[in-house]
């Protein structure tokens, strides 16, 4: 698949709950993509946003209420996976659109993707996971730690920064560059937006995930797998075993790749993802 020497992507606004939901998309007529991150933002997608366009797919890569670029700030109600999934739903309406959808989800967003499926409140006719948590795969330890109030109210605008400054530069593996990972660490500037993260960290809870294994078991929905495969966060043996109790599931595997593997092999990853929802 060609890369695109000018890119398409616009950032846009529409408002959900009274507060400005932000995403990135490439706005065309045609079948809609919905691209969910976790425990980073919109931009883990950016990669492959222009190659999912130019196979002729609308891809809509959204900023989880107080991530990203979105406004508002998570509680720790509103930032449990079923709270965030209906938010999503609800994000979706604001858009207008009416018909049936892809959802791909990543890290925590998988999680989100996961219950929007199930719930059946969103017309999902195809679903996609991308080095996504799965049964008990989370939180894990650098995010299980903010379930601790103590540890909340302790940390410091600094070293929380230099946290994800670890996490994101392991996550980015080799595509790692001084200004790729400044540019993801960007949101975290905010005091706003540390706190959402905080509050989404303290509320990770695998029961979300584990809870949803007997209806993906009877759900009839296509489901593809990606999965980098020197993930050292959400390692590749969940994805087997998904992909093996799971009905209808593909795993594609991406070598070399991390914990984005749309940062180290968007082609492989666009490519993936625009054979499964358009055959």
């Amino acid at each position: 698949m060609p890369q695109t020497t000018e890119t398409a992507v616009l950032r846009r606004t529409v408002q959900v709950d009274g507060h400005d939901a932000s995403y990135l998309t490439v706005p065309q007529d045609s079948p809609v993509v919905l691209l969910l991150h976790g425990t980073y933002w919109s931009r883990v997608w950016l990669p492959v946003l222009d190659l999912l366009a130019d196979a002729g797919l609308r891809p809509i890569a959204v900023d989880l209420p107080g991530l990203g670029r979105s406004a508002g700030e998570l509680a720790p109600d509103t930032a449990e996976v079923p709270a965030l999934a209906a938010w999503v739903t609800r994000f979706v309406d604001a858009l207008g659109l009416t018909g049936p959808i892809a959802v791909v989800g990543h890290d925590i967003g998988g999680a989100v993707a996961q219950h929007l499926l199930m719930a059946g409140d969103l017309n999902v006719e195809r679903f996609a996971l991308a080095n996504s948590v799965t049964y008990d795969s989370w939180p894990v330890p650098g995010v299980a730690r903010f379930r601790d109030p103590e540890v909340v109210a302790a940390v410091t605008a600094e070293e929380l920064l230099t946290a994800r400054r670890q996490a994101v530069t392991a996550a980015l593996a080799g595509a790692a560059t001084e200004p790729l990972v400044t540019e993801y660490l960007d949101p975290w500037t905010e005091a706003r937006v540390r706190r959402s993260w905080m509050t989404l960290a303290g509320a990770a809870d695998s029961r979300f995930t584990l809870e949803l294994i007997p209806a993906l078991r009877e759900s009839p929905v296509p489901k593809l797998l990606i999965w980098g495969e020197d993930d050292a966060f959400q390692r590749i043996e969940y994805a087997e075993r998904f992909a093996a109790e799971i009905p209808n599931t593909r795993l594609v595997r991406i070598p070399g790749a991390g914990h984005i593997p749309m940062e180290n092999a968007p082609d492989a990853v666009a490519d993936a993802l625009v054979e499964f929802l358009t055959t």
